[in-house]
């Protein structure tokens, strides 16, 4: 009982790290102007990343590719891999992409995966652990 009381008194400067009850109450609130305006703030991400899709699909058919800076790709690639794993981690699970997106070649996936684990210093092996730790 007593640590229960000496739990209830600490200031909320030594309370955990987390959601608050304050937090809490606002995240019960309903939808108002801010749901509406992150409703047009994503409209206008997919719609930036639909026209940039576009272009570059535009650009590979074209064979225009050295219009295409490696720098440039790095960050294309970048924002795409955490994008894909932030909505992954968040509950929404998906394959990057299929037949209806887009066909890639199983070339093209074995360049891209070993790639990106170059780039990210990990070994096959690695990823062989962390899919059986994960189930993914």
């Amino acid at each position: 009982m007593a640590k229960r009381a000496a739990k209830a008194k600490r200031p909320a400067a030594a309370r955990p790290k987390g959601k608050t009850r304050a937090v809490a109450k606002t995240a019960a609130k309903p939808a108002g102007k801010a749901a509406v305006a992150g409703s047009s703030a994503a409209d206008a991400v997919s719609a930036a990343v639909s026209a940039a899709v576009a272009s570059l699909t535009g650009a590979i058919s074209a064979d225009q590719l050295d219009q295409l800076s490696p720098e440039l790709m790095q960050k294309l690639m970048a924002a795409a891999v955490r994008a894909y794993s932030a909505k992954v981690q968040a509950g929404e699970p998906f394959l990057p992409f299929d037949d209806r997106t887009g066909r890639v070649s199983p070339t093209d996936i074995m360049i891209t995966a070993s790639g990106l684990l170059k780039a990210g210093d990990l070994q096959v092996f690695e990823l062989g652990m962390w899919q059986s730790y994960t189930g993914r």
